[in-house]
């Protein structure tokens, strides 16, 4: 057993808002109680409580991995219209007390389900950093809490002017 450090960070925080788990279309799991696990260079991993999760999908499988800082993980296959995901989804029953909020909770390979935040398409989801977000936003004083985004588009010339551009194709002949 491994405990985390700076050199392993892991932090676990409650996310905020409503996340759901989308599986070929359809909810699979919906909840305000969702736990975040960060670690180290690792994305982050959403923890869902069993009672918000459609467990009638999931069937336990004999796959068992270990991890040092978190413990033993058992598997579960998605099965759902047809669909069958083997070992697509994971669970700490027992984890180590340095991880223990895990405990019994499931998360799902992101590979294989969307994940939306508060009613946001999985697209808008996985774009969005709120965190960037609230730092450039206007506190209330009239300006950002943060430095300015860097420009993403040089800024024109002021010494050249679009007619002493060269035109496309100039000296490739007739066309």
């Amino acid at each position: 057993m491994k405990i985390p450090d700076e050199n392993h960070p892991i932090t676990i925080d409650r996310a905020p808002g409503t996340v759901r788990v989308i599986f070929e279309g359809h909810g699979i799991a919906d909840s305000h109680d969702v736990i975040v696990l960060r670690e180290a260079n690792y994305p982050p991993v959403y923890y869902f409580s069993r009672d918000d999760v459609e467990m009638a999908f999931l069937r336990r499988t004999e796959k068992v991995t270990h991890c040092p800082y978190k413990g033993d993980a058992s598997y579960f296959t998605i099965y759902r219209d047809g669909q069958i995901i083997e070992n697509a989804v994971w669970s700490y029953e027992e984890p180590y007390a340095a991880v223990s909020a895990i405990a019994g909770r499931v998360a799902f390979y992101p590979e294989h389900v969307e994940f939306q935040r508060d009613g946001h398409s999985p697209v808008e989801t996985e774009t969005m950093d709120v965190d960037a977000v609230v730092r450039h936003t206007d506190s209330g004083s009239g300006a950002s809490q943060a430095e300015r985004w860097p420009s993403n588009v040089d800024m024109p010339d002021p010494d050249k002017v679009e007619r002493d551009l060269d035109p496309p194709y100039k000296g490739a002949g007739a066309i």
